[in-house]
């Protein structure tokens, strides 16, 4: 080829081979650079995640420590009070404030931790006591009213053209539950409270758990009323053939300190009216109930008959029988049995906290824990409880 011929060439647009050649060259090199680019930042973006996976890893706890801790504070708080009376922990919860009184710390203690507390509550919601059956409000007060409705609106009849006539007005009973305080003082050792080994939320539990499940039991039955709950067996109690409101109606045995065939024990359940049936349950202790599993109907069938599955309660003439052992033996004029609608007929109001006041000077070398709860209880409706007498008329 000649030098004019080179010359000519070089002067003319290249041809399309050789421009697609040059743009796919050109985007080999950008697509090369965007990937360098996307290094080189995961690199930096993975080095920034090790550095805190470090520093992470370096101020972490054990995981079980860990989830521990972050479960429950209020525990490890209360638990270092109940030891040595450190209560800085305590100080700095939230929840604490619900547990003092208006006045100085001292004066109101330390709200439990809820593991204290929640054991406490479910022994004494399955203990032998009318707690299981009756109706159990938290109240932040220190009363309860409850309000009754003791007769239904009167109704009348009338024609499409006669005037009606005025009906009767229900009326409305207030009753007003207060509340009290109930307290245990269990001690302990505070060498025994050195021990790490020795565990002292659930030995406290325990020992509030049965004083006050015990105490709670004797006063929703007969308690008087004064610094205690009033009990269903402290109302006045009348035949109910004349009963009237805020009293107790009972059915007489027809025998002077015995049951008899059982027939009264009829009579009581037919006693109360129909709408408490439904949910009505017998109450008494142990010794009754052992005198009530041998009567037996006029085919030779025991009245008596126990629950089939764990937790199914005992039945007399197929309602639910509670064993209260503060319930009344069977003796001349008492009244050993109770049957009603407890949900309706007693309630049973507490405040939902437990407190301890940690005292390590008044029984010196042991230390005294004061824990109180406050709590009440009255008949509410006076119609859904009936009783059984020992007694002739």
């Amino acid at each position: 080829m000649t030098t004019a011929e080179t010359n000519s060439r070089a002067g003319e647009d290249p041809s399309p081979v050789v421009r697609v050649g040059i743009a796919i060259a050109g985007l080999v090199g950008d697509i090369k650079g965007l990937r360098a680019d996307l290094y080189k930042k995961l690199q930096q973006q993975e080095e920034r995640l090790t550095m805190l996976d470090r520093k992470s890893l370096r101020s972490a706890r054990s995981a079980l420590s860990a989830s521990a801790d972050l479960a429950a504070p209020h525990q490890k708080a209360f638990n270092a009070y109940l030891r040595s009376g450190d209560d800085d922990g305590m100080r700095g919860l939230e929840i604490e404030g619900k547990a003092m009184s208006t006045a100085v710390n001292s004066d109101g203690g330390y709200l439990v931790d809820p593991v204290t507390s929640k054991t406490v509550k479910s022994v004494l919601a399955s203990t032998a006591s009318i707690r299981a059956v009756a109706n159990v409000v938290n109240v932040e007060a220190s009363s309860f009213d409850v309000l009754i409705d003791r007769n239904d609106a009167g109704a009348g009849w009338a024609n499409e053209t006669a005037s009606s006539t005025e009906t009767g007005t229900p009326q409305i009973e207030r009753i007003s539950i207060p509340l009290f305080e109930l307290n245990a003082l269990p001690k302990a050792s505070q060498r025994l409270l050195d021990d790490s080994a020795f565990d002292i939320e659930t030995w406290l539990a325990g020992r509030i758990a049965d004083k006050f499940a015990r105490a709670e039991a004797a006063a929703f039955v007969s308690g008087d009323g004064v610094d205690k709950p009033r009990g269903f067996l402290n109302h006045a109690k009348v035949d109910n053939d004349v009963w009237a409101w805020g009293n107790i109606g009972y059915v007489p045995t027809g025998i002077d300190g015995g049951i008899g065939d059982g027939d009264a024990i009829i009579d009581v359940v037919y006693a109360l009216g129909a709408q408490y049936r439904a949910a009505a349950t017998f109450v008494m202790n142990s010794k009754t109930a052992g005198s009530l599993r041998k009567l037996k109907d006029g085919d030779g069938r025991h009245l008596w008959s126990d629950g089939f599955s764990s937790g199914e309660p005992a039945r007399l003439l197929g309602y639910p029988v509670l064993i209260a052992e503060d319930m009344p033996d069977i003796e001349t004029d008492t009244f050993p049995i109770a049957f009603g609608d407890f949900s309706a007929g007693y309630t049973i109001a507490e405040r939902p906290d437990l407190r301890v006041l940690r005292d390590p000077f008044s029984a010196k070398p042991h230390v005294l824990f004061y824990a109180t709860k406050r709590v009440g209880g009255d008949v509410s409706d006076f119609a859904a409880i009936k009783l059984l007498r020992c007694a002739l008329a």
